[in-house]
């Protein structure tokens, strides 16, 4: 008998519809407990405890709810479990699971972060089979390391490397992974992993040493004075004062090609914000970047000249996570640069 933890956040999976809205509900979470006990996808060789350190809609998510999580996973016996479950909100899950990966790189038993895309009550939901597959990965893969599993529009339940997994997408509610890679995906309550040049063997995860840091619950501090900017045409940086408060750093997203607007002046020329950036003491970072190392239009290169810093292999999710996490660690914007750019947490840049 495997004893499993189900650690609780609310989101839709622990939502019921209240009136015309869907909303968290005391007893959604804990229901979807009962429901999967009275299900055919219900294990006997299985036994779940519960907690819920958190109950809100994931879109909700504060730097401050990750830490409360982070503190009652910490907190968890590791030793009294086979593995541990979380439910999360499909909204911010991406950034969560990032987030918990690589708090929990060196965790010696599965994490696994699970969703719904209705509540667990409607017929169109996929949360019980999301929370029954993830308790089936737990069970079969036996992994260390952090995850995440949900079913996709195919009935497929896909298996994600935490850092490797991107937001859901409007209109489909898919979730998707560089490269359209995931880690593997669940059949028949086994676990087949995905044979990739860019995954790791599954025994890779547990024999592969992982970079880590320390962190304590008390003093984990995470930075949420980050800017999220997304290029579009028509663009005008001189929107964005910074003269009274300023962000510690700028994650400035690029178009598919690696590039962004590289007009020499003027309120639409992301280098001239660059250079007021750098100004006024704001890093300002650029991502997704595939490889540095390969040839780069020449926009790019006018964007790095003028001082960006550049975030190679990572999804633009698992690159705000690390910057928020890199700025509360560091006063020393030297060693939050190389910490983003040079360590390596949890398979987050995506190769082998």
């Amino acid at each position: 008998m495997k004893q499993l933890l189900v650690v609780f956040t609310g989101g839709t999976i622990g939502s019921k519809k209240q009136g015309n809205g869907i909303d968290v509900n005391d007893a959604g979470s804990y229901s979807l407990i009962d429901d999967y006990i009275n299900s055919a996808e219900q294990r006997d060789d299985v036994r779940l405890d519960a907690i819920q350190p958190l109950n809100l809609l994931s879109e909700n998510m504060t730097t401050e709810d990750w830490i409360a999580l982070a503190e009652a996973v910490h907190g968890i016996d590791t030793d009294s479990y086979a593995g541990i479950v979380i439910t999360h909100g499909s909204d911010t899950l991406a950034y969560s699971a990032a987030m918990i990966g690589y708090l929990f790189a060196d965790t010696k038993i599965p994490i696994v972060l699970t969703a719904s895309n209705y509540p667990v009550a409607d017929e169109r939901s996929n949360g019980r089979r999301n929370f029954a597959n993830a308790i089936d990965f737990v069970v079969d893969a036996q992994l260390p390391g952090v995850f995440v599993v949900y079913e996709d529009d195919k009935g497929d339940a896909l298996v994600y490397l935490a850092t490797r997994v991107t937001q859901a997408m409007s209109f489909t509610d898919q979730f998707g992974s560089p490269y359209g890679v995931p880690y593997g995906k669940m059949a028949d309550r086994m676990f087949n992993w995905l044979e990739h040049d860019r995954n790791p063997r599954p025994e890779a995860l547990s024999t592969k040493p992982k970079a880590s840091f320390a962190w304590e619950p008390d003093t984990l501090k995470l930075d949420s004075s980050i800017v999220y900017i997304r290029p579009y045409p028509g663009l005008n940086y001189s929107l964005y004062d910074f003269t009274t408060i300023r962000p510690k750093a700028i994650l400035h997203d690029l178009h598919h090609s690696g590039t962004a607007s590289a007009i020499e002046a003027g309120p639409y020329s992301l280098p001239a914000f660059i250079a007021n950036c750098k100004k006024l003491g704001i890093d300002v970072y650029i991502c997704p970047i595939r490889d540095r190392s390969a040839a780069l239009y020449s926009s790019s290169l006018r964007l790095i000249e003028a001082g960006a810093i550049v975030i190679e292999k990572l999804s633009v999710e698992a690159a705000i996570t690390k910057l928020m996490l890199a700025y509360g660690l560091y006063d020393d914007k030297a060693q939050a640069k190389a910490f983003v750019t040079e360590s390596v947490l949890y398979h987050e840049h995506n190769e082998v």
